[in-house]
Parts: structure tokens; sequence; C-alpha cells
């Protein structure tokens, strides 16, 4: 018969290492969104991205519509923004990608009456504060998005003339490490200013705007890079030129959120469904959503009011439905897998010991 001493040993120690692996409680609202300390400068379609846990807000749209060089760095933790080196080139509505902790800033506009599209592809160390040039887009163009899949940048649609028809169905693709660019299989139907993300190495390119320019899309077009194929997924529920997407699935459910206005769509892609969450508190579109630890903020933007554009220069984050801000799904796993190895050694000393008694007597 086994010591009971022993058993209630263990007992205890099972209990108090199940009492540390339990999910703390959410501190903020789910589905929910909150103010944070707004961007030092009023702007619209600008770009952001995310290194080492910072926002960087870059170029973008003033009053007056005049594309800024300007380069904004947030800091969630200390709520705080500070100024950072300037991009070398006036531009706006480009497409932004971060690889190996190096912005990409690709393509854009010179405003929105500028003659031509921009083929710059403009490269930022945020470690070192500086600027370099990569290898130009062999299509000039903006109004698109650029994704990270593996160690390359795709880049897809947008529209090579300002307000014009001329929208582009061409897919590029840019190595870093080579510092050239690749042409792939183009998207099926042409579009620009579309929310596009990035979910199990495929791309999902949503809504947009299709020829004539103005009109709009619900498309949902699903690129997979390792096969060089497209296919489409459900569409989103509404025609709609959306400014941006994010994808969650560390710290939240694997979800798309496409946000735009007063719309903010969820998608799942495994399930191949789109549902409702709570909109954006400040009704804008053309503004910058970062993704940070599963955890969105909505920078910036503009909104066409009766008075004419208004812009923007909010700072929302929202919390998803599902989210656990403490451990990501698997973290829980990993511990409780760690207790049973330290529980099942503890036991054999523990055995190993008693036996010894037992011997001794």
């Amino acid at each position: 018969m086994k010591n009971p001493t022993t058993i209630s040993t263990l007992l205890l120690i099972i209990s108090l290492s199940l009492s540390a692996v339990a999910v703390p409680s959410v501190e903020a609202s789910e589905d929910s969104w909150a103010s944070k300390e707004s961007m030092p400068t009023a702007r619209y379609a600008l770009g952001v991205a995310v290194v080492d846990g910072k926002i960087y807000a870059m170029g973008g749209l003033i009053v007056g519509g005049c594309a800024v060089d300007n380069n904004q760095v947030y800091d969630p933790l200390t709520d705080n923004w500070e100024t950072k080196k300037a991009i070398p080139s006036l531009v706006d509505a480009f497409g932004v990608a971060v690889h190996n902790n190096l912005i990409y800033v690709m393509g854009g506009d010179f405003g929105p009456f500028g003659p031509h599209k921009n083929y710059t592809n403009l490269v930022y160390n945020p470690a070192t504060d500086t600027w370099e040039n990569g290898a130009d887009l062999p299509t000039p163009r903006g109004r698109m998005g650029a994704n990270v899949v593996g160690d390359k940048i795709y880049v897809i649609g947008g529209a090579t003339t300002n307000y014009g028809p001329d929208i582009t169905n061409v897919n590029e693709v840019y190595d870093p490490a080579t510092d050239n660019w690749t042409t792939k299989t183009p998207i099926p139907n042409a579009v620009c200013s579309y929310a596009s993300a990035v979910v199990d190495n495929k791309i999902y390119v949503i809504g947009g705007r299709v020829k004539p320019f103005r009109n709009a899309t619900n498309l949902n077009q699903i690129y997979d890079p390792e096969t060089d194929t497209w296919s489409y997924g459900t569409p989103i529920p509404i025609n709609g030129s959306f400014v941006a997407a994010s994808t969650t699935g560390v710290f939240a459910p694997k979800r798309i959120h496409v946000l735009g206005a007063d719309k903010h769509y969820v998608y799942n892609p495994e399930a191949d469904t789109w549902t409702t969450a709570t909109a954006m508190p400040t009704r804008r579109n053309y503004f910058g959503l970062a993704v940070l630890n599963d955890t969105l903020y909505a920078i910036g933007g503009s909104f066409h009011e009766d008075a004419g554009f208004t812009y923007k220069k909010n700072n929302e984050q929202y919390i998803p439905l599902g989210y656990i801000p403490e451990f990501p799904s698997w973290m829980p796993l990993l511990i409780l897998l760690v207790v049973v190895i330290v529980v099942a050694v503890i036991y054999r000393r523990i055995l190993s010991k008693s036996n010894r008694w037992r011997r001794g007597r």
C-alpha cells in the first residue's frame, strides 16, 4: 500500500500547480475599444508597421491633400509618441511590410493631384533610425497592400493612375535577400484600395475598388504562394473599399479583422465565415491598422462629412473577442506538461526514499 503521506504530498503539488496554470481574468472587456494617446499629426492614407513592440506611423496626407514624409512611432507601454527620421520622399497610399525588423515602404501616391504613381522601395531600419533604397517596383502604383510570406514580400494589384480606370492585376514579389523582383500569377480580379492579411501562409485580398474606378467589390480572393494559385473565399457581407485588415491567432482566436467607417467584420478562415464585431468609436476611412500581441490599433484616417473631409489623429485600441492577455493559447498546455514532469520526478524520489526506508527497517 502506498504511503498516505506520499499521496497527500502529490495531490498538494498538483493542486498548487494547476492553480498556477489557471488563466487570469481579462482586465479589459473583450470586443471593446479604448482611446489612447493621439498621433501628433492628423493624416490619412498613411502606413503603419510594428517592430519590437512599437508602432510606426509613416507618410500620409494632411489637410489640403498634401503628402508628407512623417515618421512617428508609438510605444503602447508608455502611451507616448516620438518623431523619427523622415521618409526620404513625400508619399501616401503605399504598401508597407516588415521583414527581419526592417520596414519596407513600397510604391504609393505623391498626393491626390500628382501625375504619376510611385515606384520607390524605401527601407527603414528602426534600430539605427536610417533609410536606404531597395530595388524599384517593376510596376509603379499605389493603393495596394504589401504582405510577407516566408522570406518574400508580395505586392498585389493597385492603381497606376490617380482617380482613373487603370487598376492593375499584377502580382509582383520582392526578395529582400537578393534585392530582386519576380512576377507571379496575377490576381483574377484587378483591385485597389483593398484590405489584405496573411493567415497560414496565404494572402487574403478582401474588398476594394474595381473598374470603373469608384465601384466597390465584396470579393475575397485568396493567394497561395506555395502553389502560385488563386481561389475564392466567402465574400465579405457588403461591397466596400476598406482601408485595413489585421490578423489575430496567438492570444485570441485565429481571425481576420476588416474595418472601415462604421463597419467591423471578422473572418474565420478555417470555417470560411463572417461575423460582425464592435465598430471603431471614431468613424473614419484610410487609417492605419496595426496589431500587437493580438491587440489592434486604429490610427489616423479621414471621413467625408457634410462640411467636407475631416482629418483624424485618433489612436484607438481594440481587444478582440476571446482575447487572453497573459498567455498564448498553447502556453497553458506547455506549463501543464512541465508540471507533470516535475510531479513525476518528485514522486519517483519520494518512492525511492520510501523503499530505502522500508529496506532499512
